[in-house]
Parts: structure tokens; C-alpha cells; sequence
């Protein structure tokens, strides 16, 4: 037998990490990819998967704890090799813990569990194992009881709209939420007409409250350009026809290369506000993270270093991410240290959006849908493919007349690739 320590993987500059469930107990035999725990950052919340098989000895961590990289979740006693557990005598520490392989000790360590469980859920009841610290602190500014609430998520797991639900039929919320803003008011639809009630999806629940403090802390103007990239197009189209079966180059690839070249020339909007206010600190990489549309809202995975990747390897890299993200396999370091983002709506449609700033960056890049309209050459009208954009930024960071500039160097850029390369 050996023994594993499964720890918390490296979240990288995440600040805060949840343990928001826990998935097994001690004596219980998992599988490798088994879940251990689900974590939840401001980020995301994802389970974290077992890396060996085996019998667990012993677990480190409970339901709302806070916990970082590298602390302890678990202790996996996995199987020798080459019959080797037959062979070696149990050690005494290993007698006392009542190893997995004896029949009769598996059911009584499942059934200790299972008593000083719920002899825990006695003695703390306001504190219950399916509802996370976001959602305590909703139930309390509400006024609500978790006791009195039943979770309609995953395996039980109590959910901001069961909160509301509970308040709805008792007294109105408090009239703060945790995200720190007004709550709306608490009405009955119903007696209006028939209404369907759906639970918000993981990652909107998520990102919401992140994205209202960017809103709210944040003095946000957005500034509204277009660029000509009928040569642009011309350009990808002609790259595409001699390009290999699933390797075709997407408009995005080549913003994502005129988005670098800008952001060298002006890398006050590839920056961060120091945390006092009164510094700014310009960041020397250029990791721009991309907005990708998926099943369960949106996800912003990174393009790490861009200003040193080719197109083909941005669109490779792209298209890694994309699947990664639309299937859910995501990893911890594909949605860090993005230093700039760019949110696109080309393939969807609309011709301007404001996008928020996504902090503590200070800029965003909105891109609209592409189409054709007349442009005079001096003599006749002529059709010209245009992108709108828009370009969202922080104002005490960035002034409008800077912000002008960055979106007339970028639509200059956009429309004569080549400048990229000086």
C-alpha cells in the first residue's frame, strides 16, 4: 500500500477559493477522475478529479472552508504494484486505520462518517452543507432561514433563486444583495399570468457579481469606431485558400494581431490601476483574453503571450481554447493573467455594443458585425467591407482623446496589416 496526497491545484492569483462541496469521506473507494471536491473562485467553480484510484484514508477539508494552492484535500491509499500488498504485513499504523481490503472495516468507517456528519449538521445547523458562502451571505441580508429552505441545484445545493423564493412567500429582502448594490424588488409574477421559473446558469451566477462591481467601481465611457478591412478580408481569404483542412484563419485572428501592435504603442490600456489609486502599473505581456460563447455563458480563456505568436499559431491556440471552453475542460492557468480583452459579436450580429470592463484591467475591445457599405473614392462610390468596434475603458485611467487615438491607430492598423510588423 502507499499512501497519496491529493492537494489543491495551483490556482495561480486567485485570491479566495471555496471548497463549496464535498464529494467523499473517509473509507470510500474512487477511481481515478473521480470528483473529490468542487472549488469555487470569482472565477469559476470546477471539480477538482482524483489522480490516482483507491481507498480514501482520510479527508482534509469540509463544505465552505477556505483554502489555497497546494493545502491538502485528501489522503488516497492506493494499491501496490505486482501483488506487493499481499506480500507486505499491514503496518500498525495501517491495523489501527482498518484498511480498505477487510471486509468488515468498510462499513463501520462509512458509518462513523455518516454519524459524526449528521452529528455535525445537529450541532451547527445554520450552517448547511449544500449552500455556498456566496449564498449564506444572500440569506442573511434577506433575512431567510436556510433551515426553512429547500436547494433545487445539484445534489441539493441551495441556490440564490431558492432564497428568493422563501422571501417571496415571507418578507421582503434586505435591500442590499452580497454583490453590494440595491436588490430588485420581490413581486409576485404570477398573479399577473402563467410564469416559468429557471435557475441562472453556473457561470452567470458566477461572473454577475464580479461584473457589477466592475460597473459600479469603475467610471466607464466607451468610445465607437470602424475600420475599412476589405484588403483585410481579401488578405484572409487568400491565406485560407492555401491552408490545410481545419486550419483556416478567422477574422479574429488578425484583430487579435492589430490589438497587439496597438496596445505596444500605447501601454496605458495593457495596464492595472495600483491598488492606491495613484500608480498604474503597464504590464510587459500581452495575455489578451477572448470572450468564447458556450452552452453555459460566456468564459474569457487567454491567449498567452500574443505579441509572440504567429497567425497560425494564435488561430491554433484559439481554436484549443474555444473547444476547451465549449466542452467544459477548461484548466486553472487558460483563464489567468489576462492583461486585455476582446468580447466579439461579429458571428452573431448588432452594430455596437458597450462592453464592461473586466478588472482590474482598465480596457475591453468590442467587436461588432462586419458589412458593406458605400465609401467615395474621389470618383464614384464604391463598396468597402467595415468592422465596427468599440473599445470600453476605465476614465481615470485613460481620457477620451487618448482612447480616440487607440481606436484610429487600431482601425489604421486593421486596415494595413503590415504595420503590425514594425
Amino acid at each position: 500500500m502507499a499512501l497519496e496526497k491529493v492537494t489543491v491545484p495551483d490556482f495561480g492569483d486567485v485570491q479566495e477559493i471555496t471548497v463549496i462541496e464535498v464529494y467523499i469521506t473517509a473509507g470510500d473507494r474512487i477511481e481515478v477522475e473521480a470528483p473529490l471536491v468542487a472549488l469555487e473562485s470569482e472565477k469559476a467553480v470546477m471539480d477538482i478529479p482524483s489522480p490516482v484510484a483507491g481507498v480514501v484514508k482520510e479527508v482534509a477539508v469540509s463544505s465552505g472552508t477556505t483554502v489555497a494552492s497546494g493545502d491538502l484535500i485528501a489522503v488516497v491509499e492506493t494499491a501496490a504494484e505486482d501483488g506487493a500488498k499481499q506480500e507486505q504485513p499491514p503496518a500498525p499504523e495501517a491495523e489501527a486505520a482498518a484498511p480498505a481490503d477487510r471486509p468488515s472495516a468498510q462499513p463501520d468507517r462509512k458509518e462513523t462518517a455518516k454519524r459524526e456528519t449528521e452529528q455535525a449538521d445537529r450541532q451547527q445547523p445554520e450552517v448547511p452543507r449544500h449552500a455556498t458562502p456566496s449564498v449564506r451571505a444572500y440569506a442573511r441580508e434577506a433575512g431567510v432561514d436556510l433551515a426553512a429552505v429547500s436547494g433545487s441545484g445539484p445534489k441539493g445545493r441551495i441556490l440564490k433563486e431558492d432564497i428568493d423564493s422563501v422571501a417571496t412567500q415571507a418578507a421582503p429582502p434586505s435591500p442590499a444583495v452580497a454583490a453590494g448594490g440595491p436588490s430588485q424588488p420581490v413581486e409576485d409574477f404570477s398573479k399577473h399570468g402563467p410564469v416559468e421559473e429557471l435557475p441562472l446558469g453556473r457561470i452567470p451566477r458566477i461572473s454577475g457579481p464580479h461584473l457589477q462591481r466592475s460597473w459600479q467601481t469603475i467610471p466607464h465611457v466607451t468610445h465607437f469606431d470602424e475600420a475599412d478591412i476589405t484588403d483585410l478580408e481579401q488578405f484572409r481569404k487568400q491565406l485560407n485558400q492555401d491552408a490545410e483542412p481545419g486550419a483556416k484563419l478567422s477574422p479574429l485572428v488578425f484583430v487579435i494581431k492589430a490589438v497587439v501592435a496597438t496596445l505596444r504603442s500605447y501601454p496605458r490600456f495593457n495596464a492595472s490601476l495600483g491598488a492606491d489609486g495613484s500608480t498604474i502599473i503597464v504590464k510587459q505581456y500581452y495575455h489578451l483574453g477572448i470572450a468564447v460563447d458556450t452552452p453555459d455563458g460566456l468564459v474569457v480563456p487567454v491567449v498567452k503571450n500574443a505579441d509572440r505568436l504567429g497567425i497560425r499559431d494564435i488561430a491554433t491556440e484559439l481554436a484549443r481554447l474555444s473547444g476547451a471552453a465549449r466542452s467544459g475542460k477548461l484548466a486553472i492557468p487558460d483563464i489567468q493573467g489576462a492583461s486585455f480583452t476582446i468580447s466579439s459579436l461579429g458571428g452573431i450580429g448588432g452594430t455596437g455594443f458597450t462592453p464592461i470592463v473586466n478588472a482590474p484591467q482598465v480596457a475591453i475591445l468590442g467587436l461588432s458585425r462586419s458589412y458593406h457599405k458605400p465609401v467615395w473614392d474621389g470618383q464614384t462610390f464604391v463598396p468597402r467591407l467595415t468592422l465596427p468596434f468599440s473599445l470600453s475603458y476605465d476614465h481615470r485611467v485613460i481620457d477620451g482623446a487618448e482612447a480616440a487615438r487607440f481606436c484610429r491607430s487600431l482601425a489604421t492598423t486593421m486596415e494595413d496589416l503590415r504595420r503590425a510588423l514594425l
